[in-house]
């Protein structure tokens, strides 16, 4: 529907401002980070606004988010390995492209409020957001059937998500001119090269060692009590 479009067209573009902000608003991250909540709820509302949401497919996801958050915390001390990027995954993967950004925005900001906030939260938030999207958007392509094709996905989103984080330490901490400046962005990238492999690699092991059952148990908590069906398929 274009109408619809429209809707989520404008609510992804109040997303790209509130990463906008987070670099020239600094000080006010945690504000933006309230604020990207409200649109990705948003954005999961406009998908079912021809029909009720239960309670439970709200507590489900809040589950969800829940267990991908904690799961940072004890991995906390080994960077960038923790279960968080595979949970979000999973997400998608079974509840779709909505649910999935719903629980990696939201599991990006809970965690930080153990792990410490600052103003790369609203960026972390964007990142895992992305994760739970594209895998929900790119859930129903045949390479997503086969254990190589999740597999290439969680090596791609292990070394996005430090790019993505790059993108911010440039803009941050150089006022955005390290955009422009080459040896700076060269820089970032290979200083960042041996953590996205380690989140990579994590990515990878916690979805041969899990993937499975995790599949297996969401697809029956949704086949058995209909949850987010509206939106998986």
């Amino acid at each position: 529907m274009p109408g619809q479009q429209l809707k989520k067209v404008i609510l992804f573009a109040l997303l790209a401002t509130f990463v906008a902000l987070s670099v020239w608003w600094i000080d006010h991250y945690l504000w933006l980070s309230f604020g990207m909540i409200i649109a990705a709820l948003l954005i999961f509302l406009v998908r079912f606004e021809k029909r009720a949401i239960e309670p439970r497919e709200m507590v489900l996801l809040a589950v969800l988010a829940a267990i991908a958050a904690v799961s940072r915390i004890p991995f906390a001390s080994i960077p960038s390995v923790q279960p968080t990027t595979f949970v979000i995954m999973m997400a998608g993967f079974v509840f779709g492209a909505e649910s999935g950004l719903i629980v990696g925005v939201v599991a990006a900001l809970s965690s930080n409020m153990i792990l410490g906030q600052g103003p790369w939260t609203p960026w972390q938030m964007l990142a895992w957001g992305l994760v739970g999207l594209t895998a929900g958007l790119l859930k129903n392509c045949s390479i997503m059937n086969k254990t190589w094709g999740k597999i290439s996905f969680a090596i791609v989103w292990g070394f996005l998500f430090g790019w993505i984080m790059n993108l911010w330490g440039l803009l941050a901490f150089s006022g955005g001119e390290g955009v422009l400046d080459i040896t700076a962005l060269l820089t970032y990238f290979i200083g960042s090269a041996l953590f996205d492999v380690m989140h990579a690699v994590s990515n990878v092991i916690f979805l041969l060692m899990f993937g499975g059952i995790w599949m297996k148990i969401l697809t029956r908590f949704q086949r058995k009590y209909g949850l987010l069906e509206k939106e998986s398929t």
